[in-house]
């Protein structure tokens, strides 16, 4: 299994780097080369996963339009890059996406003379993501999280008598448990490579196994609990949570977590809360990236540089909830979301978190049978 190393995410020694950090400063807008670039970026970024003001505040401040574009898995990006002539500047792929398509070429080396602001970012979260991207020659973080259980907290009390057994992926994988919310609206992540691994490490399998027999034991298991999944989708989980239309999800953190503030916000008496189950689960790192037939540099490179500045990342990571790698930022993060154990999780639940590996193509073959035949109910 590829346990994290604590270099990586700001969790436990890195979180003491983070907290330690100064606000530090930006540089000025002045201090880019690509400060005054007007023009075009087109940029394809995961849904859900920006400040509503991020865009519009570089467009003034750039005078740059942005065609802003949305996916919500690996795969339609990657599906898009191989295919080439994507016409991005910027896009947004996982960091266990991101080694295979380096090697693809469809990315070019990150100048980073070009980015003033390149050493807000945190060290050591840098060196460990160099295990996939050698050097950091390809790519800059941009958020990261972790994968686990949404759920409606009265609904899930209705049903279990409390909210103990959301601790659990017992809740998610025992047909007997998920059977029980299945009238209220189950919802998996749509993408295979985010799931399988959590069923491994369930399992007690290398979560990042390429052994065929091995990765049929994670299909056994979904398809006995796939009678109790209502949907496949990466993003409209969020609204569903909120609305109260779903009551159990596997997804991503931050979403879970927007999902319960814009209940909140709405006063629609819907409670959602989101867990870290006891057994484990994955860490991602979303990465930024420029392809290798990206037009509009100037641009691309101002963007990022605008990302990489310490209030724009907190922004960011205010209204999404999901943690960003700019040290100098976390004096801006709301105090609630730098205490939330869900977002910045304790030592204890981050030893049993682990990254996802660069799976070879024969692997992603398997996965798309599997979920295929899981979808179609084949």
């Amino acid at each position: 299994m590829s346990k994290v190393d604590w270099r990586l995410t700001g969790l436990a020694a890195g979180i003491a780097i983070l907290a330690l950090a100064g606000c530090g400063r930006q540089e000025p807008a002045a201090g880019n080369a690509a400060a005054n670039a007007a023009g075009v970026l087109n940029v394809y970024n995961w849904s859900d996963y920006i400040a509503e003001d991020t865009v519009p505040d570089f467009e003034r401040e750039y005078g740059t339009r942005v065609n802003y574009g949305v996916f919500d898995s690996n795969e339609v990006l990657e599906a898009k890059l191989l295919a080439g002539g994507s016409g991005f500047d910027v896009v947004v792929p996982s960091l266990n996406f991101l080694g295979r398509q380096i090697q693809a070429g469809v990315f070019q080396p990150i100048d980073k003379s070009r980015l003033k602001n390149y050493g807000n970012l945190d060290p050591a979260l840098l060196e460990s993501i160099a295990v996939q991207d050698p050097g950091n020659q390809y790519s800059v973080p941009y958020l990261w999280g972790t994968t686990g259980i949404g759920y409606n907290v009265d609904k899930l009390t209705a049903a279990f008598g409390g909210t103990e057994i959301a601790d659990s992926w017992d809740l998610v994988f025992k047909p007997e448990n998920i059977a029980r919310m299945k009238d209220c609206g189950v919802i998996f992540l749509d993408t295979p490579s985010e799931v399988v691994p959590v069923v491994l490490n369930y399992l007690g399998e290398d979560p990042n196994s390429t052994d065929p027999a091995v990765i049929d034991k994670a299909t056994a298991l979904l398809k006995r609990v796939r009678p109790y999944v209502q949907t496949f989708h990466s993003s409209q989980y969020i609204d569903a949570l909120a609305n109260g239309s779903a009551c159990l999800v596997f997804g991503w953190s931050g979403d879970v977590l927007q999902a319960r503030d814009r209940a909140a916000e709405s006063g629609n008496g819907v409670n959602v809360a989101y867990s870290i189950p006891k057994e484990g689960t994955s860490l991602f790192f979303d990465m930024l990236a420029i392809p290798a037939d990206a037009k509009n540099l100037d641009n691309a490179y101002a963007f990022i540089d605008y990302l990489l500045r310490p209030e724009v990342a907190a922004a960011n990571t205010n209204y999404v909830s999901f943690p960003n790698p700019v040290a100098p930022s976390l004096p801006l993060v709301d105090e609630a979301i730098r205490d939330d154990p869900t977002i910045y999780p304790p030592d204890e639940t981050a030893a049993k978190l682990f990254t996802l590996a660069v799976l070879p193509p024969e692997v992603d073959r398997q996965y798309t049978r599997l979920w295929t035949e899981l979808k179609t109910g084949r």
